[in-house]
């Protein structure tokens, strides 16, 4: 989470606040047909999947195979006797996890007329939405309700991470896969999820929420250690002089971490800058600076930083 002081702009939004609906935020439209191709639908009038088979698909946590017939930035398009839905690109076991737009759209095409092996995880006929996953159908069919029923809130888990997106880290569990939102990676501020975790690596998560009905188990990597906020006052009081590392610059000042998970703003008011230089010119990402603590907010985790020591 981004700490702010009282130099910067507007409050974000409470970290946990409808985190889930930011997990498929780089697949919005995931559901929709690419612009200029009409859905089944639209096509013939008539409804293009059977939700009657879909659902006991769902339910008994079968594998189908099933056809891409297309693809948008989101993900692919598949059918087959019936049925038609959607694949995350967080949800091909293959598709490289960090590419640039052009490239996931070469590696998506490629994809085009292949058949895949594939589970449902979602499936809301009130909605039209049918999510299917290439990553879910690596466990044997009928495994996931097991899973489900094994794994509860606040358990300790190892697991394998299988992709890492902008908005956070899936890790496999043995099956079943759970989201690391972003900001639950780190109780200190963190620009992408790749600066904490790497494809294939393992990692000890804690269980937050399992919710079998979406298929969704929301973990936390920042929960398994203390969080360094809480004892803040005590251990950074107003006017202390402390050694910081800075962490990245900002057009408003720079950020500084004094220790793992507690980062600062050191707003440009409180750099003193030579004439005619600006904040680029005098500090870089990991240079060592002394700072003197002159806020501290562990309510909203704001820490106010200064580099004028007198």
């Amino acid at each position: 989470m981004m700490v702010r002081s009282q130099y910067s702009e507007p409050d974000m939004p409470a970290q946990d606040e409808g985190w889930w609906a930011s997990v498929l935020a780089e697949e919005e439209g995931r559901a929709s047909v690419p612009a200029g191709k009409p859905s089944r639908t639209e096509e013939t009038g008539k409804p293009s999947t059977d939700w009657a088979r879909a659902s006991r698909l769902y339910r008994q946590d079968e594998i189908i195979s099933m056809r891409v017939t297309s693809f948008n930035r989101g993900g692919l398009l598949v059918e087959c006797d019936g049925l038609t839905g959607f694949v995350p690109c967080s949800h091909l076991v293959d598709l490289p996890s960090q590419s640039d737009e052009d490239c996931r759209e070469e590696n998506l095409s490629g994809y085009v007329g292949r058949t895949l092996r594939l589970k449902i995880i979602e499936c809301m006929s009130e909605e039209s939405r049918l999510v299917f996953s290439e990553r879910a159908a690596r466990a044997e069919a009928g495994k996931r309700p097991e899973l489900f029923g094994s794994i509860h809130t606040g358990q300790h888990l190892t697991g394998e991470v299988t992709n890492v997106t902008e908005f956070g880290v899936f890790v496999d569990l043995g099956g079943v896969e759970g989201l690391i939102h972003i900001s639950e990676l780190s109780w200190g501020r963190v620009s992408h999820p790749g600066q904490i975790c790497k494809v294939g690596q393992r990692v000890e998560v804690q269980v937050m929420e399992v919710a079998p009905e979406r298929c969704r188990i929301a973990l936390s990597l920042k929960r398994l250690v203390p969080n360094p906020w809480e004892t803040a006052e005590e251990t950074y009081p107003i006017n202390l002089i402390v050694p910081a590392t800075v962490t990245a610059l900002v057009p408003y000042g720079a950020f500084a971490r004094l220790e793992k998970g507690l980062e600062g703003l050191i707003h440009t008011s409180e750099i003193p800058l030579p004439p005619n230089r600006s904040v680029k010119d005098c500090l870089s990402p990991g240079q060592s600076i002394q700072v003197r603590v002159i806020q501290v907010d562990p309510v909203h985790q704001r820490l106010g930083l200064s580099m004028k020591l007198d």
